[in-house]
């Protein structure tokens, strides 16, 4: 006997046409109401500024960047903080007293500021990292504020992946003072290295990017691409290996023609 299943509802809403289906610049994150929304990008480049991040006349012992990592800053106030998305500093500790990983960069603690930090702008964080948002005394200060006023970092630099356009604003006379570039590129002597727009492939993107470079102008190498480097040396040296092999086996082959038609001739090669 055949039975016959009652049909059930689907509770599934329908679907609606895919066009209409929002996308991911209707949903970017679960906390739509915060500046700085994050993406691919925010990781991708603070982790390239990091591994190219190689100041020569200082040990990797004694360097430390950080990228999305709360930096403390006013005793007074200790839970305020400010959250760059790249900073670097030398002549300071790897690691948190000397073993551990850091979970903040604690200025007090640690008595070296960064060298140097850069922003990524973003349309819901510009008026703050460009210094155009106030706030009551008694909020904490801007971002702007802390790096120019409280910390006075040497060198903040700006850039937008949106136009691609680097901006650079080096500490003097109290003040952050935006320097004009003939190219997008700025040297850092305090550093001996300088930081730069570099269009290239990294991770499979291709576009342009932040890294640094070195006094002869080369661009430092990740470790990825000091591997395939050196495999390119290895390949080419074998080659010639090889075309020198193939070159003295025909000589070889040539003297013992030679030979042989002097041996015809009676005569002894």
């Amino acid at each position: 006997m055949v039975q016959i299943q009652p049909q059930v509802e689907s509770l599934a809403p329908p679907r609606l046409p895919k066009e209409k289906l929002p996308t991911m610049y209707d949903l970017p994150s679960e906390y739509p109401e915060e500046p700085g929304l994050p993406d691919e990008f925010h990781d991708l480049q603070p982790e390239l500024l990091r591994v190219t991040f190689c100041p020569p006349h200082y040990s990797p012992k004694r360097i430390f960047s950080g990228s999305d990592l709360n930096i403390y800053y006013d005793l007074d106030h200790p839970r305020w903080h400010k959250r760059p998305d790249w900073f670097g500093v030398v002549g300071v500790s790897r690691f948190y007293d000397e073993t551990d990983l850091r979970l903040s960069y604690v200025i007090w603690q640690e008595e070296v500021i960064p060298t140097v930090v850069v922003e990524l702008l973003s349309p819901g964080t510009e008026p703050e990292d460009l210094g155009k948002t106030e706030r009551d005394t008694d909020e904490p200060p801007t971002k702007w504020d802390v790096y120019e006023q409280i910390l006075q970092i040497p060198y903040y630099i700006v850039f937008s992946r949106y136009t691609n356009k680097l901006r650079v604003f080096v500490h003097q006379a109290g003040w952050y003072q935006e320097l004009e570039l003939s190219e997008p590129r700025i040297w850092i002597p305090e550093l001996e290295l300088g930081l730069g727009v570099w269009q290239g492939t990294y991770q499979g993107i291709e576009r342009l990017w932040l890294r640094w470079y070195d006094a002869q102008g080369n661009w430092i190498p990740t470790e990825a691409e000091k591997t395939e480097a050196a495999e390119q040396r290895a390949s080419e040296a074998e080659q010639q290996i090889g075309e020198a092999q193939q070159r003295a086996s025909e000589a070889e082959r040539r003297a013992e023609a030679l030979a042989q038609r002097l041996r015809d001739l009676g005569i002894a090669p």
